[in-house]
């Protein structure tokens, strides 16, 4: 196993327990009180349920490496629209009261590296695209 395939492991399972842990954040503050804070900074509520499930299943399929390529683009959108529709205005590194958007940033970089990888190296991933080479 090369140097390049342990980093994107490391890349790939990290993200996904970062994500994890944001999504069971969520769940544990309850999701009302996430829709309500969702409605009040202009964000449809329901979204608040999208991202907790996203954050929280997508993480497991990260660290599991299934459709990363896939998990990891929602994640791109997902960051995105973080970004523009909150912290934007609070600036790269907050403004004191709001954190800023520079580990959005990162993250959205990891995500997009997984998601133009050509590997995917100890993942379901891989394992699936074997048996179809068979």
């Amino acid at each position: 196993m090369t140097k390049n395939s342990v980093v994107l492991i490391l890349m790939r399972v990290v993200l996904g327990i970062i994500f994890i842990f944001h999504g069971a954040d969520k769940f544990q503050m309850g999701l009302s009180q996430v829709e309500s804070w969702f409605s009040s900074i202009g964000i449809p509520g329901f979204l608040a349920y999208v991202v907790a499930i996203l954050e929280l299943i997508g993480g497991i399929m990260l660290v599991f490496g299934l459709f990363t390529r896939y998990v990891s683009g929602l994640f791109v959108i997902m960051l995105i629209g973080a970004i523009f529709t909150t912290k934007l205005s609070a600036g790269l590194l907050g403004d004191g009261q709001m954190a800023g958007y520079e580990l959005d940033l990162g993250l959205v970089l990891i995500s997009l590296y997984l998601v133009v990888s050509d590997q995917t190296p100890l993942s379901v991933d891989r394992f699936i695209m074997n048996k179809r080479a068979v």
